[in-house]
């Protein structure tokens, strides 16, 4: 927990963020803030001491350095939104008497705009007023200089504070995560179910649909990897499993691999408990029967995590890991073929505990 969620009256209310965040973004306020400012007075002729700012900046900075990934403190509609807003706010000023109706001519017409424009900026509503305000004594250049000035020196200023910081202005989005393979039993979603759903919401979220996306394709990867992690063996192991008694011959040991495309087979004695492990490496050897042939098998617990089998599967020498009982009795397998199931399947697991492939399902055991 960062040190700011300790004190519940200074939490933030955005997601994500954090003390070292807004703390940086304060810095980079300040910095954009003092520099546009020093710019256009130079501009201006004013010299250093002057200062040449709208009071829409200071709120066109907030979006600018605190939520920088916002669809509306991207470069066109902080510089549009700013400009367009005080041209209809300073043509209101110029056709419309009254000033009550006038401020809201302005602040309404200067939100159609800017709706219409694409580039709706919430500092646009105070723009909107500074031109009706600035209308009676401001040359027609007020709506380019000095609003439109300041907001493209700050937008530059942003850019290059992001840059420095090693985040990447103006935003755009990264291609959402390929969905995972969908299933009766664990569905996903696509891009036409998130439209549908801010249409059924009917609100406005200050987020684009591309970046919503992601982040539900990021919350579905982390459900899916908390799901993994808590699979069990049990969960996942094939439970009918084809055997060979140790008395087996090679011969009938050659046969069940090759009919059945396997690459182990497991040696069981008469109470089914695990001897060993024999397959067309250890059919090279010396011997006759497979007791005689077999090698150590690799063995788990039913409540062992699944998880935990991918670093003997890693290994390439592992490929199949028998499940025991604490007597030794086989109860199941899991292989690799089981958990490329549960990866393409999207963790597809039945009932029974038994997603996986059909590679050592049969009940029978030869001796």
């Amino acid at each position: 927990m960062s040190p700011l969620a300790r004190f519940k009256l200074f939490r933030p209310i955005l997601p994500g963020a954090t003390l070292g965040q807004r703390l940086r973004a304060s810095a980079g306020a300040f910095a954009g803030i003092g520099l546009t400012g020093l710019a256009c007075a130079l501009l201006a002729a004013q010299g250093p001491h002057g200062l040449w700012l709208v009071p829409p900046m200071g709120a066109s900075a907030v979006l600018l350095f605190v939520v920088p990934s916002s669809p509306m403190s991207q470069p066109w509609p902080v510089v549009g939104g700013n400009a367009i807003s005080a041209l209809v706010g300073f043509t209101v000023g110029h056709v419309v008497g009254e000033p009550a109706l006038a401020a809201g001519l302005a602040v309404g017409l200067a939100i159609a705009a800017m709706s219409l424009l694409r580039c709706l900026h919430p500092p646009g509503g105070a723009a909107a007023l500074v031109g009706l305000f600035a209308a009676p004594s401001a040359s027609l250049l007020f709506p380019l200089a000095p609003v439109g000035l300041n907001a493209l020196l700050l937008v530059a200023c942003a850019f290059a504070y992001h840059r420095l910081a090693g985040n990447p202005y103006p935003h755009r989005a990264a291609p959402p995560a390929v969905p995972p393979v969908e299933t009766e039993s664990r569905p996903s979603f696509n891009a036409q179910d998130v439209d549908a759903a801010l249409d059924e919401l009917g609100e406005t979220f200050d987020i684009t649909r591309d970046d919503l996306e992601r982040l539900l394709r990021a919350i579905e990867k982390r459900a899916l990897a908390r799901a993994y992690h808590d699979l069990a063996c049990r969960d996942l192991m094939t439970r009918d499993v084809i055997s060979v008694g140790a008395e087996a011959s090679r011969q009938v040991v050659a046969a069940l691999l090759a009919s059945h495309d396997l690459r182990s087979l497991p040696v069981i004695d008469s109470q089914r408990r695990l001897a060993g492990v024999i397959g067309p490496r250890e059919l090279g050897g010396s011997g006759a029967l497979a007791h005689e042939l077999m090698a150590p098998a690799a063995t788990t617990v039913p409540e062992a995590p699944a998880l935990g089998l991918i670093a003997q599967f890693a290994g390439g020498h592992v490929h199949a890991v028998y499940v025991l009982d604490s007597e030794r009795r086989l109860l199941g397998v899991v292989t690799e073929a089981d958990w490329l199931a549960v990866l393409t399947r999207g963790l597809d697991i039945g009932a029974a505990g038994n997603p996986a492939s059909h590679r050592h399902m049969a009940p029978t055991m030869p001796d």
